[in-house]
């Protein structure tokens, strides 16, 4: 991992570690900053040692959103190059959801506008009691616009109109209570309880929690019977995997 690196990435016993590293900047996003993070999520994909993925935050904070030099780009830059730079940050956004590996949010101090929206499109947030997490957009005329789609899915309606019309910073307990974050650990304790938590994961069936993470996405706006017959293929896709039948083996040596 060299420090000049704009995102780290280490895979040590199946956890694919992947840190933005601008402390200087509250680790804010660029162009290169989320094509890095592209490709780490890419290459964790593509590990078959690794069982889950963990993004965090180098320094004091996860992620401030864009920093100022993407603003200026933004308010200088034509039409097809908003686009452009919009669908770059759509494109990380699916590929959160397309990695087969559980990708979990590790947020310490504050999470915003972009950022924010980087933690709530991770499959899992955990939260340091201390931490802050708000779309301020609003405020300089600005919309919390790709993240729309994952936070009225995460939070009732009502909640997310409050969230991104308001622009107001919450704090880690509202945010868990919302259903915006997962849990809420104790300051002195996120590193250790975060590493406890994320090895819960290295003791499951990777390719049952893949084909789960799949399942999950993948039936999100089918009709009922539509999402039933997709878990009947994924269901037959399990029973034939490798962990199911040698599951099923130690299970019933126990028995």
């Amino acid at each position: 991992m060299a420090a000049d690196q704009t995102v780290l990435y280490e895979a040590p016993e199946g956890v694919a570690r992947i840190t933005l590293n601008r402390p200087e900047k509250r680790n804010a996003l660029n162009d290169e900053l989320i094509a890095s993070l592209k490709d780490a999520l890419r290459r964790a994909n593509d590990d078959d040692e690794v069982r889950v993925i963990v993004v965090t935050g180098a320094g004091s904070d996860f992620c401030s959103g864009a920093d100022l030099t993407a603003l200026q780009k933004i308010a200088s830059a034509s039409v097809e190059e908003n686009l452009d730079d919009a669908r770059s940050l759509m494109e990380l956004f699916v590929l959160i959801r397309s990695v087969r590996q559980p990708v979990i949010a590790a947020v310490k101090g504050r999470a915003l506008a972009g950022g924010c929206g980087l933690a709530t499109a991770c499959d899992i947030v955990l939260a340091a009691r201390s931490s802050r997490f708000g779309y301020p957009e609003v405020k300089i005329g600005f919309v919390p616009a790709m993240v729309m789609a994952i936070l009225r899915r995460n939070v009732s309606e009502k909640r997310a109109f409050e969230l991104a019309t308001l622009g107001n910073e919450i704090g880690a307990e509202e945010a868990v209570a919302m259903g915006l974050i997962n849990r809420v650990m104790d300051d002195e304790a996120f590193d250790d309880e975060v590493d406890a938590f994320i090895q819960q994961f290295t003791k499951t069936s990777s390719s049952a929690v893949s084909l789960t993470k799949r399942l999950l996405y993948q039936t999100d706006a089918m009709s009922f019977e539509d999402a039933l017959h997709c878990g009947v293929d994924a269901n037959v896709t399990a029973r034939m995997s490798d962990d199911c039948k040698k599951g099923i083996e130690r299970f019933l040596r126990k028995k």
